[in-house]
């Protein structure tokens, strides 16, 4: 399983900065026994469909040269920044 030194670990790699690592220990172990839960289901037996494509029916890539500039299509472009909505 995962140990609180190893939360800690991630954490300064991604350097995110956590106060109490208790909180998301708890919450990567709730995850780890769901992930234990879906390893036990019994799927051997289900038949799974696959769409398959071939690369011959995907489309082509074009480049299309956008002339105009970009943000100033946004509407809620205000002088040098884009305007987002409030996060609660």
């Amino acid at each position: 399983m995962v140990s609180k030194e190893d939360i800690e670990h991630v954490a300064k790699l991604m350097r995110i900065d956590i106060d109490d690592s208790n909180e998301y220990f708890e919450r990567v172990q709730k995850v780890l026994s769901y992930f234990d839960i879906l390893d036990k289901a019994n799927i051997e037996g289900e038949d799974i469909p696959v769409q398959q494509v071939m690369i011959d029916d995907l489309r082509e890539d074009k480049y299309e040269k956008f002339n105009d500039s970009l943000i100033q299509q946004l509407k809620n472009y205000r002088g040098s920044y884009v305007k987002a909505p409030k996060m609660n």
